[in-house]
């Protein structure tokens, strides 16, 4: 079921900002740490923390490996209110257990690591596995979130240097974060980018959005050419190295020339359908421990460096994520 969401209120106006950080912001706004960013995250208030719900965790377990090692991937879904229809389908799919025997059939260096139905692909020349009921078709429209308002927006690029509103942005006039994801944003429209281990909808040629029967996870330099023409529905919080590690591929598109070289995938499911799934939490984004981490980033504020860049791109600005107990 989707849930009701109103971004109105901070959206309003300048306050727009406020739910929407930008990182040369947090930057200019914290004080000079001598701190690195994983003391900064260690010493942080459990106020500063926020709790992952468990039906936006995705929990992906795979085939051991050859020697026996237990592998776990857990992905948080997006919040509202970007690519909802795809998350949707996300946990229809899960609570089918559609996943279920599928595999890691794509890994292209530098990249992106792909896994579902490597049917999905009409040239694949094999039999897609049926879609469970209830599934959705979201438009291309989704892939950005339109606020129905127009939001100031300082160009840092045509101002240069430094800006305290938002950093200089190659893809958009200005990027930050939101609720724990990199964004970025125009006058009228916010969407997620593309870092390291986002996870988007793969799909064939336009008209088609995707169903979520095949998705991929960034494992290289953030591709943000990629930016609102894929739906992004979440992000790998633990286990990346399972996916980073994994052979590359050397057939068409990069995917596994012979089936016994794929991954399987042993299961997939929501954190809230295991009794003893792990619970996270993420370091809030609007909190100020997040902004003297960010301002390490963008101002090199600590004993290591010795020449400053000044500002950082939104991609460079790790998040730290944390298992929570209770």
């Amino acid at each position: 079921m989707k849930r009701s969401f109103s971004i109105a209120a901070s959206l309003a106006a300048i306050a727009a900002l406020s739910a929407l950080t930008p990182v040369s912001a947090l930057a200019q706004q914290a004080e000079r740490p001598a701190a690195t960013p994983r003391e900064i995250a260690d010493a942080a208030p459990a106020s500063d923390w926020t709790k992952i719900a468990p039906d936006d965790l995705m929990i992906i377990t795979l085939a051991p490996t050859e020697t026996g090692e237990e592998r776990q991937i857990v992905i948080r879904l997006m919040s509202e209110p970007f690519a909802q229809g795809w998350v949707d389908n996300l946990r229809t799919l899960t609570r089918a257990r559609w996943y279920d025997g599928l595999w890691i059939y794509r890994l292209v260096d530098n990249f992106v690591v792909q896994w579902g139905d490597p049917a999905s692909d009409p040239d694949s020349g094999e039999t897609p596995r049926p879609l469970p009921p209830g599934m959705l078709t979201p438009p291309a429209s989704d892939y950005v979130h339109r606020t129905g308002q127009t939001m100031p927006v300082i160009d840092p690029c045509a101002a240069g240097g430094f800006s305290a509103e938002a950093i200089c942005d190659n893809f958009a006039p200005a990027a930050g974060f939101r609720e724990g994801w990199p964004v970025a944003w125009d006058a009228t429209s916010i969407w997620p980018v593309h870092c390291y281990g986002m996870v988007g909808v793969g799909r064939n040629e336009a008209p088609d959005t995707g169903s979520g029967s095949e998705l991929y996870a960034i494992i290289g330099h953030a591709p943000r050419r990629l930016d609102r023409n894929l739906a992004l529905v979440g992000r790998v919080i633990e286990g990346m190295e399972h996916f980073s590690a994994l052979p590359r591929g050397h057939g068409r598109m990069n995917t596994y020339e012979d089936r016994s070289d794929r991954t399987p995938i042993r299961s997939v499911r929501l954190a809230s359908e295991m009794a003893d799934a792990p619970r996270f939490e993420y370091l809030s984004t609007h909190s100020d421990s997040f902004a003297r981490m960010a301002n390490v980033f963008a101002a090199g504020t600590n004993d290591f460096y010795r020449v400053t860049a000044g500002d950082t791109d939104v991609c460079a600005v790790p998040l730290p994520v944390r298992r929570a107990g209770g």
